[in-house]
């Protein structure tokens, strides 16, 4: 044998040291591969009814804001009617109240004045006349107690 053929010799069994010092991670490796990819399968496996659910889920959520906007939108309905008979109510609240300054208005002038005087004459009167109506049938019936008391006998007291 020639040095040619020893060297290849030599670095043929250190190729196939190397390849053997190699092949034991490699074999490892793949069953942390194997592994990972049942994992995967396993979380996938799980996953699918989950995510089945969570678009049912989804679906139902989005119905239900369409009746949420369906609602609102009716809510803004009636806040445009609630405005419009504000509005109304603010009118009215004017008018009255112009309606309150013409009658104070018109109860300061002079001739309402004259109006409620002669009314308080009248009431008056009237009051002054029933009270001396009255005190007359006070003085009849006063008048009458007394005859009535003596017309009557007098019981005189024994001694004892």
């Amino acid at each position: 044998m020639s040095g040619g053929e020893i060297a290849a010799l030599i670095a043929a069994a250190a190729f196939l040291l190397l390849v053997g010092a190699l092949a034991i991670p490699i074999l490892k490796l793949r069953h942390t591969v194997d592994a990972a990819t049942r994992s995967l399968n396993e979380v996938v496996d799980r996953a699918t009814p989950a995510l089945g659910k969570l678009e049912t889920t989804v679906d139902q959520v989005n119905i239900a804001l369409g009746q949420v906007h369906t609602s609102l939108d009716g809510v803004n309905a009636q806040l445009v009617r609630i405005d419009t008979i504000t509005g109304h109510a603010q009118q009215v609240t004017g008018t009255v109240a112009n309606l309150a300054t013409v009658i104070g208005a018109a109860s300061s002038s002079p001739l309402v004045k004259v109006a409620a005087f002669g009314y308080g004459i009248r009431k008056a009167t009237k009051d002054r006349r029933h009270a001396d109506e009255e005190r007359e049938v006070r003085d009849r019936l006063r008048v009458e107690r007394a005859e009535r008391k003596a017309a009557r006998p007098r019981r005189r007291w024994r001694s004892a």
